[in-house]
């Protein structure tokens, strides 16, 4: 099983830039990909981001292509998401989960959910 804990989430202004962290603890961290997903105020959780555990390639949803990128770090045993040019649409909790690949993008994930950390953008 893979222990998460989110952080690096705020107020920010439109167009401000977040970095949020998760760490991972227990099983092989490097074996699994890793994947952001965000949950807002009154809808369901969705993904947002994916990075093979050897750290590429990278998914994204439509919505974050290009403002967004995802890393990590096997040897910290921690995956990052770089968050730019933020929107009011981007306020949700945000949350990383493993899996595979594949099943990331479906919301597939073989944790359990951590705390997430919340991202609040003010426009």
């Amino acid at each position: 099983q893979v222990q998460l804990v989110e952080s690096g989430g705020g107020l920010v202004q439109a167009g401000g830039s977040l970095r949020l962290s998760c760490a991972a603890s227990g099983r092989i961290f490097s074996v699994y990909a890793m994947g952001w997903f965000r949950q807002a105020p009154g809808k369901e959780r969705e993904f947002v981001a994916a990075i093979s555990r050897n750290g590429a390639p990278t998914y994204y949803t439509d919505s974050v292509k290009g403002r967004f990128t995802i890393s990590r770090d096997n040897a910290k045993n921690t995956v990052y998401l770089q968050m730019n040019s933020l929107k009011p649409e981007d306020t949700a909790v945000y949350y990383c989960n493993a899996g595979s690949l594949d099943g990331l993008a479906s919301n597939r994930v073989y944790g359990d959910w951590g705390q997430g950390t919340e991202v609040t953008v003010s426009s």
